[in-house]
């Protein structure tokens, strides 16, 4: 009997850990805003957070498009936050090469992430002004055009001032081929739109925990908006997002 107990007591230990959630391994916490300046000026995001003290039934049920923008700065680890929510890595995969990093905060049909998202920063504190593409698998975004084009932009987007208003805004352009090389026509007329849509819910209801408003912008010249972001030629131009500090009163 004693030799049974001492063998269970020697098995405990197996049984409990077979019995248990393994436990997942994140990736190290980047608490700060980190600037490099080679070659392009670059800043290493402050990590994101995976919970917060509003719930997403609060964020669906307070969700509005807000179309007017305090002229307060947003912090580094707002913009970190809604970047993350737009397009950030949540699962890192390696030998998945279409994913380019791994599962994103959004989903995307055959994981093909066929999205771009650029920050276009005036008043972020902490980050100089200008046009930031995102990083998703190293969450930093690097600078491609060296100001503050916003204004520029709210013209091409038919002279539509919350652009320009917005401490910051998101912009979404598209390379089709991520899709269409695995889907045809049906990747381009449908399934890329289903992605950036998805996407788009997600910073409204990231904005809205943290307080903040946006509104999804698709109307706008594509020529010149094109023009104004320099965007490469396999990028396609679909959304702007600003993101701001929203005054407390009701929009419809």
């Amino acid at each position: 009997m004693k030799l049974v107990k001492r063998s269970f007591l020697m098995l405990l230990p197996l049984i409990i850990g077979f019995g248990c959630t393994q436990k997942v391994q994140t990736p190290e916490v980047q608490n700060d805003l980190t600037m490099i300046e080679n070659p392009q000026l670059t800043y290493v995001l402050p990590s994101p957070r995976v919970e917060g003290s509003t719930s997403v039934e609060t964020a669906i049920n307070h969700r509005r498009s807000h179309r007017s923008y305090m002229n307060d700065a947003l912090t580094a680890e707002e913009l970190s936050q809604v970047l993350w929510a737009a397009y950030g890595i949540s699962k890192p995969l390696q030998g998945y090469p279409q994913t380019r990093g791994g599962l994103r905060t959004a989903p995307s049909a055959g994981a093909r992430y066929p999205l771009e998202i650029y920050a276009l920063v005036g008043n972020v504190r902490g980050i100089e002004p200008g046009v930031y593409r995102y990083d998703s698998r190293e969450h930093k975004i690097s600078r491609v055009i060296e100001r503050d084009i916003k204004q520029e932009l709210a013209v091409a987007a038919l002279n539509q001032e919350m652009i320009s208003e917005a401490p910051a805004c998101l912009f979404y352009s598209a390379v089709y081929s991520r899709t269409t090389d695995r889907y045809g026509d049906r990747g381009r007329e449908r399934y890329v739109c289903m992605d950036l849509g998805h996407s788009a819910e997600n910073v409204y209801l990231q904005a809205e925990a943290l307080h903040l408003g946006t509104c999804a912008i698709g109307a706008f010249e594509d020529e010149a908006v094109r023009k104004v972001m320099q965007l490469p030629e396999e990028e396609e131009p679909l959304y702007i997002m600003p993101i701001g500090k929203y005054y407390d009163v009701s929009e419809f």
